[in-house]
């Protein structure tokens, strides 16, 4: 059993109303939110430069035994560490997480140690972002025309890095992340009669540039 197990519907808090359907849901690909949200290639990469550094050092000072390599063998296996824990992390948040649309809102099943269902109705996505990563996943942050704020903490790590003033929910690591962001574009603009389409403007790069999928 898994602390999900009593939910009637995976990934939403209860029944959907009458006339709410579920039009799409979706998980993070792990390894995926791994390097993009926590950073991994980043972290592994310091620690090499870290174990370099430490191995021009003993080689400077000559090695004349095993122990003076013990600078270069620690930082590795600190950065071992650090790593293999960042990939729990992910793994952890993966599992975890359900993200579901529906024609009436958005729900962000999230939470490793404590679960919680983010509920966000369609009339309050002003617009839907892409970022396509080269494995065709990507990253969607959604923005609110709600004045009330998320925290985004609470959010972390389904938030869009660097909007801490003006949090962004923004479903993460996302497979086959294009036909997702034309699937909320179309429930949003349903629920937005006054609003246009626009063509997404795809950033192929696992970096946070977003261009605009829907302008409410």
């Amino acid at each position: 059993m898994t602390e999900h197990d009593h939910e009637p519907i995976p990934g939403l808090p209860g029944l959907l109303p009458e006339g709410e359907r579920i039009l799409w849901q979706g998980a993070p690909g792990w390894r995926v939110l791994a390097r993009t949200a926590f950073h991994t290639r980043i972290v592994t990469g310091y620690f090499v430069l870290l174990a370099g550094w430490a191995l021009g050092a003993a080689l400077a000072h000559g090695i004349r035994a095993i122990g003076d390599l013990a600078g270069v063998a620690l930082t590795a296996a600190f950065g071992l560490l650090a790593v293999g824990l960042l990939h729990a992390l992910a793994w952890g948040a993966a599992r975890t997480t359900l993200y579901t649309l529906t024609n009436r809102r958005i729900v962000f099943r999230v939470g490793i140690a404590f679960s919680k269902c983010i509920n966000l109705p369609l009339p309050l996505i002003g617009s839907v972002g892409l970022a396509l990563h080269p494995d065709g996943s990507g990253d969607l942050p959604l923005a609110l025309t709600s004045v009330r704020k998320l925290g985004y903490i609470a959010l972390w790590p389904h938030a869009r890095p660097w909007r801490l003033a003006t949090p962004e929910p923004m479903l993460r690591a996302v497979p086959d992340a294009e036909r997702v962001a034309t699937l909320i574009g179309r429930a949003c603009l349903a629920v937005h009669p006054q609003g246009t389409v626009t063509q997404p403007a795809v950033v192929a790069t696992p970096e946070p540039a977003f261009g605009q999928a829907v302008a409410a």
